[in-house]
């Protein structure tokens, strides 16, 4: 059965966008560019609506959604950064200074893992997909994807450790 024949897209938007935004933005890092990963990560799934299958609608759109965000870290290069100096007016999503520091701290952490490392740690975490999920979204064996999370945590434990002031 396919995503068309089940129910209209507003509910498969209305169910998967959260989740698919919050994976976007633990792989960028911004909110803006998470927004902009999240409706391309629709856009192509309308486009290929027909051959989407229920079973692994979740899946397929992380997979998607890595995959924007992969085609924007190419593209990054011709693109020129916007001035320190304009901050962001949306109040923050957290409401301690500690917390805050904290995410941020993560994030910067998480940033010095590989792409592919810190994608099967954030699907696995996060996204709380299970091994068999990751490796269909990273086109490698289940296995590779258990040990690809492994090492992932135990890097980000050694860089926390590393880093600790």
């Amino acid at each position: 059965m396919t995503v068309d024949q089940a129910f209209d897209f507003s509910g498969l938007y209305g169910r998967y966008a959260p989740g698919v935004y919050r994976y976007a933005l633990f792989l960028c890092g911004d909110r803006t560019q998470a927004e902009d990963i999240t409706s391309e990560t629709f856009v192509r799934v309308w486009g290929a609506r027909d051959r989407v299958e229920l079973p692994t609608v979740r899946t397929y759109l992380l997979a998607i959604a890595r995959n924007v965000f992969l085609q924007g870290l190419r593209h990054r290069r011709r693109s020129v950064e916007l001035d320190d100096a304009i901050s962001d007016p949306a109040p923050r999503p957290d409401a301690s200074h500690e917390v805050a520091s904290e995410l941020e701290r993560t994030m910067s952490l998480l940033a010095m893992l590989p792409e592919v490392d810190r994608t099967a740690l954030l699907l696995r975490a996060d996204e709380e997909l299970g091994y068999d999920e990751i490796a269909a979204i990273l086109g490698i064996t289940p296995v590779a994807a258990r040990v690809k999370v492994h090492r992932a945590r135990a890097r980000l434990a050694a860089i926390r450790r590393e880093s600790r002031p």
